[in-house]
């Protein structure tokens, strides 16, 4: 067993576990030369741990989807790497073995101030004033009717919170957010996306190489929990969960080390996994997403976020049709995951027995396993588990329980 501080300072044990690793080239190779050079600084870091993010302790901008692109990679237009040439491996490491995905798309939203656990509190789904420093959990952002706008991955750090959401809808939250600060209120928001790196660790393996990088501290810690590190001097963020599951574990990271923690997970056998394999993964896990599965079409409860949400706490936005909604059983339609007899496209209708009972939010063409898959909002009454239903005019589907939402089950009415 070796650190992961040992693990990346070494680039000849590197070259040594990993010797056929495809060489790393920068996507932008001078743009933090051209930063440092407009700003007249150079960028250090160097902090006794425990640390936080107050204030951020990475304050210079770089891109942080260049570190991860190899040469064989297929990079888009805004640096994204969409495959690696392996998706079919990757996909099966998810179930098999372990993978890593670099998520540094998504939106990162750091929240401090006095006020900031009450103001989260009210204006978010979880009960945030239940949560201590190195705790976390899910939470959705509702509008005031309960229909959903995103999920976000909440961490409580000494001095903020840390909220990971979807790359597009960090914009508008941060908007949203700011609109309901009032004068009074001792809050502040912060986009620190540009100034962070993020990966997440996935399968059944994971845990293993926390063990080897000496990060076994958290293998077995309550979902959500974090704690942090010093790699190189460089600040690192380690939680429990993989955005796409309870299971696995999140890093975010200054961009400067972003490089060597990406190399010394590869270097302990985790398979690289680009953006497409990503999508085709959360589709299989039924991890819903803005502008498919999240919209104003849907509310929280029929989308399934019960792990996100809390019946007990006070006032906060949306919770009067929720608890409305809870009381009268009042949920029309359920998330589910549907596998097909051939393609469809998305927004295509569901019939049972020729009436629409639903439609089609997401679809991937799976794996060789799967097959066709797709996830869709089916009304209660008129299909469960294991029912068939038509997409389309002829596409034969059948209704399957979802991995993310299999554990998330409303609360007994006892």
């Amino acid at each position: 067993m070796y650190s992961l501080s040992a693990a990346i300072s070494s680039t000849c044990f590197l070259r040594r576990c990993a010797p056929n690793a495809p060489p790393f080239h920068s996507l932008r190779k001078n743009a933090i030369w051209r930063h440092q050079k407009k700003n007249h600084k150079q960028f250090s870091l160097s902090f006794a741990l425990p640390f936080d993010l107050s204030p951020p302790p990475i304050d210079l901008d770089f891109d942080p989807l260049e570190t991860t692109a190899t040469a064989e990679a297929e990079v888009s237009e805004d640096g994204t790497a969409i495959t690696y040439g392996n998706d079919d491996e990757a996909l099966d490491a998810a179930d098999n073995g372990v993978v890593v995905v670099d998520l540094s798309d998504y939106g990162r939203i750091r929240v401090s101030g006095e006020d900031r656990i009450q103001f989260l509190h009210n204006q978010t789904t979880a009960n945030f004033e239940s949560l201590g420093e190195g705790q976390g959990c899910d939470t959705v952002f509702v509008t005031p009717t309960a229909r959903t706008i995103d999920i976000s991955h909440a961490w409580v750090m000494k001095n903020a919170v840390v909220l990971l959401v979807s790359p597009m809808t960090c914009g508008s939250i941060i908007k949203m957010l700011n609109k309901y600060i009032f004068f009074s209120d001792k809050v502040e928001i912060q986009d620190i996306t540009n100034q962070t790196s993020i990966f997440a660790l996935s399968g059944p393996k994971s845990s293993k190489i926390m063990e080897d990088l000496n990060l076994g501290d958290l293998v077995g810690q309550p979902y959500g929990s974090h704690k942090h590190y010093s790699v190189g001097g460089m600040p690192l963020t380690v939680a429990v969960g993989s955005i796409i599951s309870v299971e696995g574990f999140t890093f975010m990271m200054s961009p400067t080390a972003a490089r060597s923690v990406w190399k010394a997970l590869l270097a302990q056998g985790a398979i690289p996994m680009g953006s497409s394999a990503w999508e085709t993964l959360r589709i299989l896990r039924g991890r819903p997403a803005p502008g498919k599965e999240l919209t104003d079409e849907f509310n929280v409860l029929e989308a399934g976020l019960w792990r996100a949400l809390s019946l007990n706490k006070g006032c906060y936005k949306g919770q009067e049709t929720i608890a409305r909604l809870v009381t009268y059983d009042g949920i029309k339609q359920t998330l589910w995951g549907i596998r097909l007899s051939s393609p469809v496209e998305p927004s295509t209708i569901i019939t049972v027995d020729g009436k629409k009972v639903g439609k089609l939010t997401s679809f991937t063409a799976g794996t060789k396993t799967s097959g066709p898959f797709g996830l869709g909002y089916v009304k209660r009454r008129a299909a469960s588990e294991g029912d068939s239903v038509t997409a389309g005019d002829n596409v034969v589907g059948t209704l399957v329980e979802l991995p993310f939402l299999r554990d998330q089950r409303p609360p007994s009415k006892d």
